[in-house]
């Protein structure tokens, strides 16, 4: 059954698939730029690590326990692709995405726990991680380009329980939970405002066939970098 999630990814993979989709901007001159391709093949693979590796079917609940990051956005958009839901803050989930994998963070309290590096060009996570904590840099690599789910998702289930309570099901995640922007916008969404709000605007952007530049909060916005980013939003 195909939801937005999935169409979205198959829009952004085949409509100008080679146009910067999300360029992130980050600490220490860090500079990302993915495609509609190369985005769509990060979700894929995590999608896969998800499913294959943590058992996650439609209905799982993960909690992003991230900031407003690139990698954040691609786990958001791997969970809604299988059919999940995403939760903020302290809410229940059986999986957890944190870049703050405490030692006590594995036992109980989630079935499983994902540990993201952060730094653009980590391989795998700086130290030791818990016992049974997987490495998402070191793991996702390895999966599959392509994604197949294998359990169709259904709209009619819950997408997102945002901080305030808010809930927004498959089927409403593009016109409830998405913001609205103008056609082919290029929008520049400051990472300060959080990860809510990132994903919200960055949907937006890539349902009206635009794109995002998602800058970290260390990082000064200056006239040069929306020039030379073309961006024309915000």
């Amino acid at each position: 059954m195909s939801i937005p999630a999935i169409e979205l990814m198959t829009a952004l993979r085949s409509g100008q698939a080679t146009s910067p989709r999300l360029t992130w901007y980050g600490p220490d001159a860090e500079r990302v730029e993915l495609s509609g391709r190369v985005l769509d093949n990060w979700v894929a693979k995590t999608s896969n690590l998800l499913q294959d590796e943590l058992d996650a079917e439609p209905g799982t609940r993960l909690r992003l326990d991230l900031p407003a990051h690139w990698k954040s956005v691609i786990l958001a958009l791997a969970a809604w692709q299988l059919g999940m839901e995403v939760v903020f803050g302290d809410a229940g989930a059986e999986l957890l995405a944190t870049a703050d994998p405490a030692p006590g963070a594995a036992q109980g309290a989630f079935d499983a726990v994902v540990a993201v590096a952060l730094p653009a060009l980590a391989m795998r996570w700086p130290g030791e991680l818990p016992t049974g904590v997987v490495d998402y840099a070191a793991e996702v690599r390895s999966h599959g380009d392509v994604f197949m789910a294998h359990v169709d998702p259904e709209g009619s289930r819950r997408a997102v329980l945002d901080a305030t309570g808010a809930e927004y099901t498959h089927a409403g995640l593009l016109d409830g939970f998405a913001a609205t922007h103008d056609d082919g916008i290029r929008l520049l969404v400051p990472a300060v405002e959080g990860l809510e709000s990132a994903l919200a605007q960055s949907l937006g952007a890539w349902r009206s066939d635009g794109s995002v530049v998602l800058v970290h909060p260390d990082v000064v916005v200056t006239e040069k970098l929306l020039a030379d980013e073309r961006v024309n939003g915000s």
